[in-house]
């Protein structure tokens, strides 16, 4: 069986040197906010080329804390895509804003930026771009929406860790970035972890106090704040893995190259990018209008699939108030869309295998 991800193997590559991090953590007994922490937050922050790395529990807290220190609330509008991870939805609507849904371009799957400024209103406060799959959004249109209307751009960069738009990483894309290192992500961590970018030295640091019970020193509180930090051994494995990151990625560009380069059936469409460095590949998500049944047949010759996602946030029981909205394209891509393996330890063989069987379905 070729697996979705493999991530034992992925982790396995890096067994010494984690383990080698993780005694020093044992040996100085110090878990939360320490050396590892504030070291990966370095190397994360230069590695995405901004002046600020806040560590936090997850992704959703990621965008939860930027949010809730711009002050955003009851009465605003953010701005982001339909087809996205119900994640960046929840943290819009966890800070009593509006979640305004716009349609995504079909060919990449990223938010279509043409359709963006017929939505902004005077309660529009941000737009939130979600780099989907691992490609960075096409940000020039964004850009000059934000400066025409006054507004922020928050980066849902859960799955593009390293992705590159005009050779600026993701993170440094908007005033704003959050990141998961949830343990299948191109960088992740051994449980939950979550991260924010910024060039904003006071939002960085009311972002800082929030996730730290709203404490800017000990036992002191400036805002009603809470609990969301990295510990000390995410940080570490973190750290090691990044080192990789970019190798890594370069591998499953190459896969993603073979994959277009060689499935040849009609009854599927590829992924496509604008620039191979846009694109990290965390997801390649093919398209057939049979789904299940490729699922199924893909199962019955050895290779596990995933599907992201097979129901779009608007038809969630959880946001009812927006079942009957009009987003052909959203619900489009959420019938047909079918994720196949990819990761930087799988085999020729194992790609080859993949190509093949779909080539014969």
């Amino acid at each position: 069986m070729i697996k979705f991800l493999d991530l034992e193997k992925i982790n396995n590559r890096f067994r010494k040197e984690i383990d080698s991090r993780i005694k020093i953590i044992l040996d100085k007994g110090w878990y939360i906010h320490g050396d590892e922490d504030e070291t990966f937050e370095k190397h994360f922050a230069d590695y995405c080329g901004v002046k600020h790395c806040i560590g936090c529990a997850n992704g959703l807290d990621a965008l939860n804390l930027i949010i809730k220190a711009y002050g955003f609330g009851a009465g605003d509008e953010i701005i982001v895509p339909a087809n996205t991870y119900i994640a960046s939805i929840l943290a819009i609507s966890e800070n009593g804003c509006t979640p305004v849904l716009v349609e995504p371009d079909i060919n990449t799957y990223n938010i279509n930026p043409a359709l963006i400024e017929e939505k902004i209103t005077e309660k529009t406060k941000a737009i939130m771009v979600v780099h989907l799959y691992g490609q960075a959004v096409q940000m020039d249109k964004i850009w000059e929406l934000a400066k025409k209307y006054n507004l922020k751009i928050v980066e849902d960069s859960a799955q593009a860790h390293g992705a590159e738009y005009e050779k600026k990483k993701t993170g440094s894309l908007g005033d704003a970035s959050g990141f998961s290192f949830y343990p299948g992500k191109n960088l992740g961590c051994m449980g939950d972890g979550g991260c924010i970018t910024t060039n904003d030295d006071e939002h960085a640091a009311k972002i800082r106090a929030i996730a730290n019970y709203g404490s800017d020193r000990k036992y002191h509180h400036i805002y009603k704040g809470t609990n969301s930090r990295l510990d000390e051994i995410q940080a570490a494995v973190l750290d090691v893995k990044l080192k990789y990151l970019d190798e890594d990625n370069e591998r499953r560009r190459e896969i993603s190259k073979y994959y277009r380069e060689n499935i040849k059936n009609s009854k599927i469409i590829l992924p496509k990018t604008y620039d191979e460095k846009a694109h990290v590949w965390h997801v390649f998500a093919i398209r057939t209008k049979n789904r299940d049944e490729l699922q199924k047949y893909l199962e019955d010759n050895g290779i596990q699939t995933n599907i992201h996602y097979p129901t779009p946030p608007h038809k969630q029981g959880a946001y009812k108030e927006l079942e009957n909205l009009s987003l052909p394209i959203t619900e489009e891509i959420h019938k047909t869309i079918l994720s196949i393996p990819i990761s930087p330890v799988m085999t020729e063989e194992e790609v080859k295998k993949v190509v093949d069987v779909i080539n014969s379905y």
